[in-house]
């Protein structure tokens, strides 16, 4: 014993433990009944007090049990705490149990606990003696236990091994199952959990000191626990764990903790600790499989044992980390236990074991998915599906049960996208992701009408809520799974939602915590990748196409065969289709018995390769016909039956050659059983065939021998007791649905075998061949599994799966919205629709996307307001929220939202009782205004007005959705009850602020750029369904499209210009309207826009502006209503005056608009528009020329235009006066051009103005203006031509000095040539027509102006212009061809100008140049005479005394030739008038010649004299010729004398052509004597005299003669009348010559004496008219002729 100073058990940790333990024990021990107990304690007190032992030393190889203490101590401590265990006696026992708890929590205790049988240590056989003390059937004594239990496994220290752990295990299996105290049973469950805890935990992390959590109450799910149900006990369970567990994740303060256990271990090997984790799993396991034995099949304790196990695995999967995850032992512990626990326990109906299945399915899917893909895939159809789509009567519990797994699997994303990837894509794998969603849906549309259910109708509400919340969470989940993978938004799940698992969660796609390693792509090398979208995309099509052929099949075996070989689903060869149909589920067993009974020739070969494909070698004749008819049905046709089994039979015997001695034997044989088969199990068979009638039967068919009959007997045994069970989908009805499902699976017997009946609650073992077989499918497929389970980050998948549950949800959110009005459903549809048209809107699913933002839209029932519910309303803010969350991938489904908007802006304006729009729009702006006014005076009467508001009352008969306004036709008789209840309804929509409306158009400065085309694009589309309303236009959205622009105006440019081409067109479209009030409004708003998009400042040669501002210029051009155009033509002269500065590129389109306002109708327009166009000119003219030319073009076109104006002259003349304005403008600013560059055009002249120029070169500025005068020449009023003319050349010849050689060449060639070339004659002088136009009179006025402006102008710019004197000349030269006098008249003098002011500038070879072009013209003057031969050659002129105008004196035969004689005089008078002024133009052409001479007579040399003199010699000849046509002048002198008019005076033509060229030829002979004597004028003086004296003496009736014909003529004849007045005409000409020869020198006389004698002789006798040429004869006889013969 110890000194009672000393501490009770030594001063050790252990000893301070221990002793008071130890003393406590003598103390509760009897005497006699535990003498050796009292001995051993006393003996281990002793060891305690008298050795203190040596210093702890954990890493001693071989330290202690217990801490601190020796080996001796330790043992006689332990020695005695065994004794006291096995005593049995709780007063003992119970000192004991606490000593060992606190040796545990303070880490005293060492070494391995629990170990092998045969292990005698102390401490290995002290956790066998605690257990122990828990079968006592003692409550302290069990808790105690379980505090131990508790203690071992989180101290670690210490490990509890294998066999110990299983010992753990059963003895809280058995406090739980069997203590008679309820808050035991709940302590030691918590105390199993928690050991589980502990013990996985170590697991994952390989190491004893690890840090867990406390189990709680609420990780037990099992709600059948009565246990549950009392708080106290409730609270004293979770007290116990608690205390337990207290400071368990730090040691105490001073002791010691001993070193991570670190068993040695190789890579193919596990830590103990792991191998102890898998043994405990494997036992659960095997727990869970206990079943009830036939004689208590209702064992509860057994069940409650179950569910216990079952509660614990789940809490192991909950837990499981990324070690059980990849351990590949561990998952085949899942595979081979868990997979085959779950499988038996599934034939059980008791509601708590169906729903801890579920939870473990959860867990299994949600971690393990990639290493149990064919597990899963027939659990899920099991466990899941049958019960979701048992629509008629299922178990309420137990589909809640499944609606509430299915909403947390769908609420994990990456789960979803697994499952469809690997399972609705993979050809060998069922459609789960589809039938969850066509579940669901048929789930959510309730039962069909009529059908029988068991459900009552709260049952069926709730599993439509349900089934509607998982379709909406599939949704959501999609969505946030996109939405992680393409980085939208901020992905971050909330923290309320229901996670599969809590802990370690794989699914997160960021790889943490290991789980990355779940995810990867594990397959075969060599094989494809198949992670990718586009082989997902492959698979996914060959499965739909292949599933189809299946279905083809099923229906005509013949035709699916022939599908799928032509779709390359199978191979062609009998082989590859055999194979088919023995592999391939889903195939209707009775269809492959049908098809390989075909007696075709392919069948036929299908068939035998089926058969040949089977192994019957070492099976017994019924074993071998069980294994060939599982994979079909016999078909009934007799023959097919026949080449069936003939084949089996040739297959049995070469597989087992000794069987038989042929094979007939085997066919009949193999005939018999399947006959003994139907009749043995046939209900319908009343007499059974015995064993002696089935040897009967088969007597003599081994080759005419028997059978051995104990063979047959046996085989007679076989089928009678057992059925031959031939492919059980036949059996079961085509219509039921769970029958499709397990035929894909191959399940059928499960199905069969599971009967759910809820209100039993039994516990029955699945069948044990089931069972087998089923393990062979996962053995077989196993390999398969973790190959090709595959997982996706692509976001494409997602439209394969939108492909599938769209329209299931579509339907199932639709029905559910329209038929409740539960909060909690509405809500949830509306969640669903909106996460869908996230999902389909940025995958671009334009028509799923448009068909849900539809069906939203329809749901707000504004277009029927009077309908309206909350959850319309609830709707209406989903359409709010879809437009502000995914507008930028709404795109064309942006017009149903704007829709919505626009009906809901309007019922709210109806709700205030404001004024319509249309109150506005359809009446005069005036009367709107006072209408306003008396509106807002009395707000009070707004709603009692209701009734007599025509669109309150539209509203409330309402409309379809895709009407754009009411039904009109509907009964006009509204209620006063229907409008209450419209404007209660509308009052609900005050829950949604206008602040919300005008939110979504402030939020699309944020859309994207192709978003915000697409919202403008449809705010445009719906604001013209607005305007276009017949009957209740409004502007809405038109004052939206304002804002949005002004939001968006500082988008960039490429960007802009795409919204304005939509505005642009919307704004025309509108501005067109024949809405006068709505186009007003819109030009107006137009103004707007306008003026904020001029503050920004355009850089040079971009066309912005332009663009912005073509709306203006295209509604100006197209509008009919002249309000129209004037508002836009002061909006436009308002922008320009007060934006001028920042006008680029606009300039064209203002000049677009003032040119249009100018051609207008409207005299206000036109002076408005000049007003402006005054101002810009004169103020603003250098912004015009800043830009580019064509600024300046369209300036000069609209100025030009202003000249067309026909309302006031002003304008027109100042608009003429304008350009000269511009012309000065642009020389002050210096566009001036001295260079002459080869970049000129060829062509100044452009009729649109736009002429292709150098940009560098200014003086393209003036070609324009230059090119619009030139156009004005030919404008229709005298002044507005002379006025353009006059200013043209003022122009030229003020601001010529600016251009180039090169640009006047241009000018002259485009302006100026131009104003000549359309006479009124062709070039070789022919005349146009007989009477001539009034537009060739004031066309020639205008020419004749512009003739001799050019004249000034080519004289004053002669120097640079100089090679234009030739078509200058000819320009001028033309005009004498005119057959107009005064054009001629004017040519010719316009000549003379030209050749004053160029006279001394000009050389000879130009003087002859001009003289030339002189001479042509006059020649081509001579070709009118001819004309007027030819005109009057066919003319009679009547020979008459009378004058042509007494009609009425002639006869009546004659009057049929009136019309006749009147063409012939109208003809005659044209002649005479056109033969006057041909002589006129003649003689003034000769008397130009002879100023001509006079006037530059020094500068002229020989040959330029010559040429005018051929000249007056050319129309002297010609005046000849024209005399001597008698019978024209006679012709002539008849019609004169008739039309009572002056003859032409040819005479006087004739003596004035010859008296000129005389006086030309004297004056040359008198001023230049010595080129007189050079061109021997003498001679030419001579002959002219010679031709004069000879025409007077045959007029006087002398012609020259010889002197022998002047003998015999001695007879005189007067002169008539006419010869009298012609002799006096002549008689001034012939005294002019013969004064001329009596002047002449002596010897030049006397040279020409013997040519004109014989004249001079003949006019002696000559008659004279008057005596001065007898004088004029005289005098020359008697002064020159006299002194010669004197001489």
């Amino acid at each position: 014993m110890a000194s009672p100073a000393a501490p009770l058990g030594g001063g050790s940790p252990s000893g301070r433990v221990l002793g008071p333990a130890l003393d406590r024990i003598i103390k509760n021990a009897a005497w006699r009944k535990h003498s050796a107990l009292v001995a051993a304690a006393k003996a281990a007190l002793d060891l305690l007090s008298s050795s203190p032992g040596p210093p702890p030393d954990p890493t001693s190889p071989h330290p202690a049990a217990l801490l601190g203490l020796p080996h001796a101590a330790a043992d006689a401590a332990l020695h005695a705490l065994l004794l006291a265990l096995e005593s049995a006696s709780p007063k003992v026992a119970d000192p004991a149990l606490d000593c060992v708890s606190k040796l545990l929590y303070h880490r005293l205790l060492l070494g391995d606990l629990g170990g092998p049988a045969d292990d005698a240590s102390p401490a290995s056989r002290l956790l066998g003696a605690v257990l122990a003390c828990g079968a006592l059937a003692d409550d302290a004594m069990e808790l105690a236990t379980l505090r131990v239990v508790v203690a071992a496994a989180r101290c670690p220290s210490v490990a509890i091994r294998g066999e110990g752990l299983g010992m753990v295990l059963k003895t809280c299996y058995n406090i739980y199952l069997s203590s008679s105290s309820g808050a035991n049973q709940l302590c030691a469950k918590l105390a199993l959990a928690q050991v589980l805890v502990i013990v996985f935990a170590r697991v994952e992390v390989d190491s004893m000191d690890v840090h867990v959590r406390t189990v709680s109450i609420a990780d037990m799910m099992d709600v059948s626990d009565r246990s549950l149900n009392d708080s106290t006990i409730v609270q004293v369970a979770q007290g116990f764990i608690n205390e337990a567990m207290e400071g368990s994740n730090v040691p105490e303060p001073g002791t010691p903790v001993t070193p991570v256990e670190a068993d040695g271990k190789e890579d193919d090997t596990m830590s103990k600790i792991r191998e102890d984790g898998l043994a405990l799993f494997k036992n659960l396991c095997k727990l869970s499989m206990k079943f009830s034995t036939p004689d208590n099949p209702e064992d509860q304790v057994l069940l409650r044992g179950k569910v216990l196990s079952l509660e614990l695995l789940k809490m192991v999967v909950d837990n499981a980390g990324p070690f059980w995850r990849t351990n590949e032992k561990y998952l085949g512990a899942i595979k081979q236990y868990l997979c085959l626990s779950l499988l038996k326990n599934s034939a059980l109906s008791a509601m708590s074991i169906f729903q801890l299945l579920c939870s473990i399915f959860v867990g299994l899917l949600s971690r393990f998915r990639s290493g149990l893909k064919e597990e899963i895939g027939i659990f899920f159809p099991m466990l899941v599906l049958r019960v979701l789509e048992n629509v008629h009567q299922p178990s309420f519990l137990q589909k809640m049960t499944v609606l509430n797994l299915l909403e947390k699997i769908c609420d994990e994303p990456q789960v979803l996208i697994d499952i469809f990837v690997n399972y609705d894509c993979d050809v060998d794998a069922p459609n789960i992701f589809e039938r969850i969603v066509n579940g669901l849906l048929k789930t959510a549309l309730g039962v069909p009408p009529g059908s029988t259910t068991t459900l009552t109708a709260a049952q069926d509400q709730t599993f439509r809520i349900e089934s509607v919340k998982c379709l909406s969470t599939i949704i959501r989940s999609m969505g946030s799974w996109m939405d992680q993978q393409l980085r939208i938004g901020d992905f971050s799940p909330k923290i309320s939602e229901v996670s599969l698992n809590s802990i370690d969660n794989p699914n997160i796609l960021t790889g943490e915590d290991g789980s990355g390693i779940d995810y990867e792509l594990q397959s075969d090398s060599g094989s494809p990748d198949v992670s990718g979208a586009p082989s997902l995309e492959q698979r996914r099509a060959y499965k739909i196409e292949f599933q189809k052929g299946i279905s083809l099949f099923n229906r005509k075996p013949s035709k699916g065969i022939d599908f799928l070989i032509k779709s390359n689903k199978i191979g062609h060869s009998p082989e590859d289709v055999a194979s088919f149909l023995r592999n391939t589920a889903g195939l209707n067993a009775a269809m492959i018995g049908d098809y390989l009974g075909e007696r075709d020739e392919f069948p036929i070969k299908v068939m035998h390769a089926y058969v040949d494909a089977l192994n019957f070698e070492g099976m017994d004749f019924g074993e071998a016909i069980r294994h060939y008819l599982r994979g079909f049905r016999l078909p009934g046709e007799a023959q097919k039956i026949d080449r069936i089994m003939e084949k089996f039979a040739e297959r049995y015997c070469k597989c087992n050659p000794n069987s038989f001695t042929s094979a007939d034997t085997a066919y009949v044989l193999a005939y018999s059983v399947i006959m003994l088969n139907t009749d043995a199990h046939n209900t319908m068979v009343k007499d059974k065939m015995s064993k002696s009638d089935f040897i009967r039967n088969n007597r003599g068919i081994d080759d005419g021998k028997d059978l051995p009959e104990d063979y047959l007997s046996t085989l007679y045994e076989q089928i009678v007791k057992n059925e031959i069970k031939m492919s059980a989908d036949s059996l079961v009805p085509q219509n039921k649905q769970p029958s499709s499902v397990m035929k894909l699976l191959g399940l059928d017997n499960i199905i069969n075998l599971v009967n759910w009946k809820q209100a039993e609650d039994r516990a029955l073992g699945a069948n044990d061949l089931l069972i087998k077989n089923i393990q062979e499918k996962f053995k077989a497929k196993s390999g398969k599994s973790e190959s090709l389970f595959s997982v996706i980050t692509d976001t494409t998948i997602l439209r394969f799966m939108m492909e599938v549950c769209w329209a299931p949800m579509m339907a199932a959110f639709s029905v559910t919205l329209d038929q409740s009005d539960d909060k909690a459903a509405t809500s949830q549809c509306l969640l669903g629709f909106r996460y869908a048209v996230h999902v389909t809107s940025v995958m671009c699913m334009q028509t799923q996307r448009d068909a849900f933002v539809t069906s939203v839209a329809k749901f707000t029932y504004l277009h029927c307001a009077a309908d309206m519910k909350q959850k319309n309303v609830d709707a209406v803010k989903a359409i709010i929220s879809i437009a502000i969350e995914d507008g930028d991938y709404l795109q064309e489904a942006w017009e149903h939202v704007l829709t919505c908007l626009s009906r809901f802006e309007h019922l709210h304006l109806l709700g205030e009782g404001a004024p319509t729009d249309a109150s506005f729009l359809t009446v005069p702006l005036v009367d709107s205004e006072e209408k306003t006014q008396k509106l807002t005076t009395s707000a009070s009467s707004k709603r009692t007005n209701a009734l007599q508001n025509p669109a309150v009352m539209a509203a409330v008969r309402g409309g379809s959705y895709d009407s754009t306004t009411a039904k009109n036709n509907a009964s006009p008789l509204v209620t006063p009850e229907q409008i209450n209840n419209f404007i209660s309804n509308i009052n609900l929509l005050d829950q949604i602020g206008i602040f919300e409306l005008n939110h979504i158009f402030a939020h699309s400065q944020r859309l994207n750029s192709d978003a915000i085309v697409a919202f403008v694009r449809a705010l445009c589309k719906v604001s013209m369904t607005e305007l276009q309303s017949p009957t209740d236009p409004r502007i809405f959205c038109l004052t939206k499209i304002v804002e949005i622009a002004h939001y968006n105006m500082n988008r960039i440019r490429l960007v802009w210009s795409h919204i304005w081409k939509v505005l642009s067109d919307f704004f025309v479209s509108v501005g067109l309207s024949e809405n006068l009030s709505v186009a007003i409004f819109v030009m107006d708003s137009l103004r707007q826009l306008a003026m904020k998009f001029l503050e920004r400042e355009e850089l040079a040669n971009y066309n912005f502006q332009n663009e912005f501002l073509q709306p203006f210029a295209v509604v100006m051009q197209k509008s009919n209503a002249s309000e129209v155009r004037e508002l836009i033509v002061r909006c436009v002269s308002q922008m320009v005056l007060s934006r001028v500065n920042n006008i680029k590129s606009g300039w064209k389109s203002v000049f677009t608009v003032f040119t249009a306002a100018a051609a207008d109708d409207r005299k206000s327009i036109v002076l408005l528009a000049f007003e402006t166009m005054e101002k810009i000119v004169r103020d603003y003219f250098p912004y015009i020329t800043e830009t580019e030319t064509t600024t300046f073009t369209d300036c000069v076109k609209c100025l030009i235009t202003f000249t067309s104006s026909k309302f006031s002259s002003d304008a027109s003349l100042n608009a003429i006066a304008f350009l000269r304005f511009c012309a000065v403008k642009l020389a002050e600013e210096g566009f001036v051009s001295h260079k002459d560059t080869d970049q000129q055009p060829d062509n100044l002249d452009s009729s649109d103005g736009n002429t292709a120029v150098h940009k560098d070169d200014h003086v393209y500025f003036w070609v324009p203006l230059l090119a619009g005068l030139a156009r004005l020449t030919t404008d229709s009023r005298p002044t507005i031509r002379k006025g353009a003319v006059e200013v043209l050349f003022d122009i030229l010849k003020d601001h010529g000095h600016l251009f180039s050689q090169s640009f006047w060449a241009n000018i002259f060639e485009s302006v100026i040539y131009p104003l000549f070339s359309s006479e009124s004659f062709t070039p070789n002088g022919q005349i146009s027509s007989v009477n001539s136009t009034e537009d060739d009179s004031w066309n020639f006025e205008t020419k004749m102006v512009a003739l001799k402006c050019l004249a000034d102008l080519y004289v004053t710019f002669f120097e640079v212009m100089r090679p234009e004197l030739s078509r200058v000349t000819s320009v001028v030269t033309n005009f004498i061809r005119s057959p107009y006098k005064q054009s001629a008249s004017t040519g010719i003098s316009v000549f003379q100008r030209l050749t004053e002011g160029l006279a001394s500038r000009l050389s000879k070879d130009e003087w002859k140049e001009i003289l030339l072009c002189f001479k042509e013209s006059a020649a081509h003057t001579f070709v009118v005479f001819d004309k007027i031969v030819r005109m009057m050659k066919d003319i009679e002129i009547p020979d008459r005394n009378e004058s042509y105008s007494e009609a009425e004196q002639y006869s009546e035969h004659d009057i049929y030739n009136d019309d006749e004689e009147e063409a012939n005089m109208e003809t005659a008078s044209y002649a005479i008038v056109r033969m006057k002024n041909h002589m006129t133009l003649q003689l003034l052409i000769v008397q130009g010649v002879i100023k001509l001479y006079e006037a530059h007579k020094s500068s002229l040399f020989a040959e330029h004299i010559s040429i005018m003199l051929e000249m007056l010699s050319a129309i002297a000849s010609h005046a000849s010729q024209v005399n001597s046509e008698t019978n024209l002048n006679i012709k002539f002198h008849k019609a004169c004398s008739l039309l009572e008019v002056s003859e032409p005076a040819v005479i006087h033509f004739e003596n004035e052509a010859y008296q000129n060229y005389l006086k030309l030829l004297q004056a040359l002979l008198h001023d230049n004597p010595s080129l007189s004597e050079d061109m021997n004028v003498e001679s030419q003086i001579m002959l002219v005299c010679e031709n004069i004296l000879r025409m007077y003496l045959t007029c006087a009736g002398h012609e020259p003669f010889s002197d022998a014909s002047a003998i015999s003529a001695l007879h005189w004849v007067p002169l008539d009348t006419d010869k009298k007045e012609e002799l006096e005409a002549r008689t001034s000409l012939v005294l002019h010559v013969m004064r001329l020869l009596g002047g002449l020198e002596k010897n030049c006389f006397r040279r020409n004496l013997p040519l004109f004698f014989p004249l001079l002789a003949n006019l002696i006798r000559c008659e004279h008219s008057s005596g001065e040429v007898q004088l004029a004869l005289y005098d020359i006889f008697q002064s020159s002729i006299g002194p010669i013969i004197s001489a």
